[in-house]
């Protein structure tokens, strides 16, 4: 592709040379002054200027179309004036009035693909393929009816030759077809604007500070345009296109062009100073910050830091969660840190970073070490997360036990007592009272199967009580204060339900709490709160009691500590000496 480059180069200086000698003979043959010698030098260095940048950019990043772009409309926008040039040529004048469009179509492909070179929606790309049909039937009329070597009315059309108002048939057929051409080309010009201002306002900052060059000489340009041009419609009698406004302006235009994309090259391979900056910054970094640095570096707030996981062979951000990278043509780039088969971190960014490799891979490798930091931290916290969630398992896999037991022991081990007793109770109405005294050994048996019976519903009631399941918080606290020997006064309880996780650990919560009052508070009253706030539930139980409790010399408040940070909750207990206790807890319900 080098060797095609390089032809091409070879090619444009050639072309290039013979336009400014064709112009100069031209000038010296017919004295018209369409260019000087000087402007025409002038004129096509600058055309030559941007074929090389183009060749350049082509050549440098091979990955953008911006570069052939640029090369391609900067021929066509040579090629568009042999006619004019070389008038006398039909070969020349063919290739000029085909090509005499084409330039600009291009170069408003280069601009809104500025600077990936790929159009990035639907409405860019019917813009285009629009333009690009319009440069080819606008030819179409020119190729058939002009002929720049007869006379022709020098108000209505440009024409070196014209010495005498001539009468050409085709020609005048042509006027209303032109002025519905030039109509539709006024509409095209002010849809580009649009369309380049739309671009400017939804690129992200990034690319918005790299794309603001281009596009304000650009839209100065295309505004000059369509105002001449719509005074043209108008019936103005400046013929604009050969006026010297119209030749400094296209040539100033296209140099500005070249400038831009060169600035954007030098503005990609700038950056040795901010990684200077990064380094030092990178020192007094703290843990989970090396985002932000990098973003501000790469002057990318939208930047996202995702770090690889050699053990999950998967991406996490920095709090180790999964992190999955956007899939190509989601309008985010991915570059990634490190060798293919191993890497660090990749960064998710505007894609306009692309234009700056060199920044993005020195400011990858600047912030290595501290990205395996990163790295590391990102695996510990993924590690208690999932030491977390597994907690969080074994709770829920702990209560549904529960529930499972007391179904057991509701639906079978009661039952069977139960129809025990009536068992007893029959025979001992069928042996009545005169049995030898067996009526009385089958009522102490009856007594004994209740006392077992009670004693299992309560067993049944403590490992998970179906009213918690059945109506709820509000109502399995009720049943628990009114068996409760120290009075108990319900403050505040949640009228909606509660996820059964949260609801399951607030009353083991208070159910232990009254438990521990009744065995070593020696309190008078006891007061429970329970109150949702904020996708927390906050549990309080406080009693006026001697206090001193100590979670190290139980298991029962250790326990409950467990189940609450389980949940990711958190549990705190104050009991002074003499002052009672008050146990707080704050669950998740999210």
């Amino acid at each position: 592709m080098r060797a095609v480059r390089l032809v091409l180069l070879a090619a444009g200086a050639a072309l290039c040379w013979v336009m400014v000698d064709g112009a100069t003979r031209l000038n010296a043959v017919t004295g018209f002054a369409l260019l000087s010698p000087l402007e025409a030098w002038f004129h096509y260095a600058v055309a030559l200027l941007g074929i090389s940048v183009g060749l350049f950019v082509w050549d440098r990043r091979p990955d953008s179309r911006a570069g052939v772009l640029m090369t391609a409309g900067s021929f066509a926008y040579v090629l568009g004036e042999l006619n004019v040039v070389f008038p006398l040529s039909a070969l020349a004048v063919t290739a000029g009035l085909a090509t005499m469009e084409i330039g600009s179509a291009i170069f408003g492909h280069l601009v809104l693909s500025y600077p990936s070179g790929r159009l990035t929606s639907r409405l860019e790309r019917g813009f285009v393929l629009t333009a690009y049909a319009f440069t080819i039937v606008y030819s179409i009329p020119f190729l058939l009816f002009d002929d720049p070597r007869a006379p022709h009315d020098p108000d209505v059309w440009e024409c070196p030759f014209c010495a005498v108002p001539y009468t050409h048939v085709g020609w005048h057929n042509l006027s209303g077809t032109r002025h519905t051409l030039d109509e539709v080309m006024f509409v095209l010009v002010v849809l580009f604007l649009v369309l380049l201002v739309r671009k400017l306002v939804r690129a992200a900052p990034g690319a918005r500070r790299v794309v603001l060059p281009l596009a304000a000489v650009t839209f100065l340009l295309g505004t000059r345009f369509a105002v001449q041009v719509g005074l043209f419609l108008h019936g103005s009698s400046t013929n604009f296109w050969t006026s010297p406004a119209m030749f400094w302006s296209e040539t100033i235009g296209v140099l500005a062009l070249s400038l831009v994309l060169s600035a954007g090259l030098l503005w990609g391979g700038a950056g040795r100073g901010a990684v200077a900056d990064l380094v030092v910054e990178l020192e007094r970094t703290p843990p989970g910050s090396v985002r932000d640095a990098l973003a501000r570096t790469l002057g990318d707030p939208s930047l996202e830091l995702a770090l690889w996981l050699p053990e999950r062979a998967s991406y996490v951000d920095r709090e180790g969660r999964p992190f999955e990278l956007p899939a190509s043509g989601a309008g985010r780039a991915v570059t990634v840190l490190g060798a293919a088969e191993a890497p660090v971190a990749a960064l998710v960014h505007d894609p306009v970073l692309l234009e700056r490799r060199a920044l993005l891979a020195a400011a990858g490798a600047a912030a290595r070490l501290a990205l395996e930091n990163e790295r590391l931290q990102a695996e510990l916290r993924a590690q208690l997360a999932e030491l977390r969630a597994s907690r969080v398992r074994i709770v829920a896999a702990g209560d549904e036990e529960r529930r499972r037991l007391e179904r057991d022991l509701h639906d079978g081990a009661q039952q069977r007592l139960l129809g025990l007793g009536l068992a007893l109770q029959l025979a001992r109405a069928q042996l009545g009272q005169e049995a030898n005294g067996a009526a009385e050994i089958l009522s102490e048996a009856d007594a004994e199967l209740r006392a077992a019976l009670d004693e299992l519903r309560e067993l049944a009631h403590g490992i998970h009580p179906a009213v918690l399941t059945e109506q709820g918080l509000g109502a399995a606290l009720e049943t628990l204060a009114e068996r409760s020997p120290v009075p108990v006064t319900l403050v505040e309880m949640p009228e909606e339900r509660l996820p059964a996780t949260a609801e399951a650990a607030a009353y083991f919560l208070v159910s232990e709490a009254l438990a521990n009052v009744v065995k070593y508070a020696r309190a008078s009253r006891v007061r429970v709160s329970v109150l949702r706030l904020h996708g927390r539930v906050l549990v309080e139980v406080e009693d006026d009691g001697v206090g001193g409790a100590d979670p190290s010399r139980g298991s029962g408040l250790r326990g409950l500590s467990d189940r609450v940070q389980a949940l990711d909750g958190r549990l705190e207990l104050e009991s002074p000496a003499g002052c009672g206790t008050r146990v707080h807890a704050e669950i998740p319900c999210g």
